[in-house]
């Protein structure tokens, strides 16, 4: 499923990642280069199992590993209120 940041969500890109701005409480959240990627690849209409993927590619991560992760971070960013 798509990842959608609230209309309340800024977003820079930086040397070591993404920040998040979540305006309605003045938050500020940083994703690392991995975290960013799986960001991206969801924002583009790919799925959690396609975000899992390209951190295999991208950082040699274990294929499992790199699943359980995109699931725990998708979870936090929406249950934040950051995301949908």
């Amino acid at each position: 499923m798509p990842l959608r940041f609230g209309d309340s969500v800024s977003t820079a890109q930086t040397e070591y990642g993404t920040v998040l701005l979540d305006e309605r409480v003045g938050a500020y959240w940083e994703l690392n280069p991995t975290a960013t990627l799986v960001v991206q690849t969801l924002r583009d209409g790919g799925e959690e199992a396609d975000a899992a993927a390209a951190l295999v590619r991208e950082f040699d991560a274990d294929e499992a590993q790199a699943l359980r992760d995109v699931e725990e971070l998708v979870r936090q960013l929406r249950e934040s209120g950051l995301a949908s």
